[in-house]
């Protein structure tokens, strides 16, 4: 099986190639750059791999929560990559890219995702690994306040590790909370750790057609709002 993995829903930019077993990854922090550096990216690591976008199975994208405009043009890449290649697709959360790096990592099965959604507010998740390797949390996604995701530990038990940019931007909202907490090494997802999902949606036939890919905001209206004309 030939997976390509591309992300830039966040500052970061990344390219993930799986060629049957095999992991080809790059990650850089490229604000504002994403449109310049995805594709340069995506050939070089086809080029590494031995891999041609013809020989992908499928192709993953990062569907957000993230910058409304970076996942816009993840989307938009993989669409155009998809379309002319007539490839399926399959959306990866971005909350749980971060859980399944700090697996990666660390073998954590109990990750709480927490990115910088700026304007106070977080986007959220609670993600746990089950024997089988299945990761659970998607209904739990949403953007919140820091007192929020406070309250909410109160309210959790055993330990946990932590992931993403929320906890550099709001450290207090583990203080006081009682709730062990560890760091999980993950600030961004890695389109490296988008493979094991996407793997999954092909072997369970899970993959969508170009014309279904969607983002995931979590503040469609917010974003919208931000666009010129549409006050």
């Amino acid at each position: 099986m030939r997976i390509l993995a591309i992300d830039t829903a966040t500052e970061a930019c990344s390219v993930a190639v799986w060629n049957d077993g095999k992991t080809y990854a790059h990650f850089e922090l490229c604000p504002r750059e994403h449109t310049q550096r995805i594709l340069p990216l995506v050939q070089e690591l086809l080029n590494q791999s031995g891999v041609s976008l013809s020989d992908v199975d499928a192709l993953a994208f990062g569907r957000g929560p993230g910058s409304f405009t970076g996942v816009r043009i993840g989307i938009g890449i993989a669409q155009g990559l998809a379309l002319g290649a007539q490839l399926p697709l399959a959306g990866v959360s971005t909350l749980a890219t971060m859980a399944q790096g700090a697996f990666r990592l660390s073998g954590a099965t109990r990750v709480l995702c927490a990115i910088d959604a700026r304007m106070g507010e977080v986007y959220w998740a609670e993600y746990q690994r089950d024997a089988a390797g299945q990761w659970h949390g998607e209904k739990t996604e949403r953007v919140c306040k820091p007192e929020a995701v406070s309250a909410r530990l109160k309210q959790l038990n055993g330990e946990w590790a932590t992931v993403g940019t929320g906890w550099e931007a709001w450290p207090e909202m583990a203080k006081d909370t009682g709730l062990p907490v560890i760091p999980g090494g993950v600030s961004l997802p890695m389109a490296e750790d988008m493979l094991p999902f996407a793997i999954q949606a092909v072997l369970q036939q899970k993959t969508i057609a170009v014309e279904q890919a969607e983002p995931v905001y979590l503040r469609n209206e917010v974003a919208w709002k931000k666009l010129p004309g549409r006050e």
